[in-house]
């Protein structure tokens, strides 16, 4: 089974201070396990982010909103007990614990609301609804991915809409700011044009020139697609130049004997589809950028499309 979500774990959290003592964050973790029957499959579940356990993270959420009730306290850290007002609701508990539950508290409203102080926590949670099933981490770490993604497909439309002389730029840029040729951009230049036998491109390996990495660039439609023949002309190009390494680029996506040709051959050639370029592109800041928030502390960084980055096509 999975993992129950944060509202669920409110009330087995709570019992597992039923015996009225100091009690450590771990041993509530394993009593709430042991209650809800969960494996260690589903306590190996990690958050988008892989930095904490879907358990953990909802077990902790459940324990600072019953602590925000008024129902639990924490004596140190890490270490936790019942209230007097914890011991009278376990006296009687009801069915479920959960956000509305919890309404009849008021320190609890006046942290919802952000009127018992300056708070996180408080900002964090304020704009959930009490039929949530996420933690405020799941929350954001779900807006967050919906904005990504968002991005990464303008990103991609703005690129399939530009001319393939941009793109070719597009890739030798992208492919300094992943660090080839030292992150030094006179290290990287767009070679396309007519009888380029194929290569619409160069980039030197590392700061010392060392080794050079020929890229071909394609701009197609969405629903297009690269085939073998494509992989097969390309590695005869880089074979020519007297290279051995190569980075293959569209905006469309490969078809499996594409790869399979790819994977067989002896030249190392590096396939980036239309998703890979948008999602490359967005992590790296070319075409996006972050937003201006300097009135506010920012965890998740929000990009946005740079459209003076893409305003380069109409020079």
């Amino acid at each position: 089974m999975s993992v129950p979500d944060f509202q669920s774990l409110m009330l087995p959290t709570l019992k597992s201070l039923a015996d009225g003592g100091e009690v450590p964050l771990s041993d509530v973790r394993e009593h709430v396990a042991a209650v809800e029957n969960l494996i260690a499959d589903d306590l190996q579940e990690m958050l988008p982010s892989g930095q904490q356990s879907v358990f953990v993270n909802r077990v902790s959420w459940a324990m600072v909103y019953l602590g925000r009730a008024g129902l639990t306290e924490r004596v140190r850290r890490g270490v936790w007990q019942l209230t007097d007002e914890g011991r009278r609701l376990l006296a009687n508990p009801p069915s479920r614990v959960d956000m509305s539950y919890l309404q009849k508290y008021p320190a609890y409203v006046a942290w919802r609301t952000g009127k018992s102080g300056p708070s996180s926590s408080s900002d964090a949670t304020s704009s959930m609804s009490d039929d949530s099933r996420d933690t405020p981490e799941e929350a954001l770490e779900k807006a967050a991915r919906q904005l990504r993604k968002a991005l990464e497909a303008e990103i991609l439309d703005r690129v399939r809409e530009a001319s393939p002389s941009f793109l070719e730029q597009v890739v030798v840029h992208l492919l300094i700011a992943m660090g080839y040729g030292g992150g030094d951009p006179t290290m990287g230049r767009v070679t396309g044009r007519s009888g380029d036998g194929g290569i619409d491109g160069t980039i030197k390996e590392d700061a010392l020139g060392l080794d050079e990495v020929y890229v071909q660039a394609k701009k197609y439609a969405a629903g297009s697609t690269v085939g073998e023949g494509d992989l097969r002309n390309f590695a005869g190009a880089i074979d020519a130049a007297g290279t051995t390494k190569g980075v293959f680029v569209t905006t469309a996506s490969f078809t499996r004997a594409a790869r399979d040709y790819v994977a067989r051959s002896p030249k190392r050639i590096v396939l980036i589809d239309g998703e890979d370029l948008a999602r490359h592109m967005a992590r790296y800041n070319i075409g996006a950028r972050e937003r201006d928030q300097d009135h506010q502390q920012d965890y998740y960084k929000i990009k946005r499309i740079d459209e003076d980055y893409f305003d380069q096509e109409a020079l």
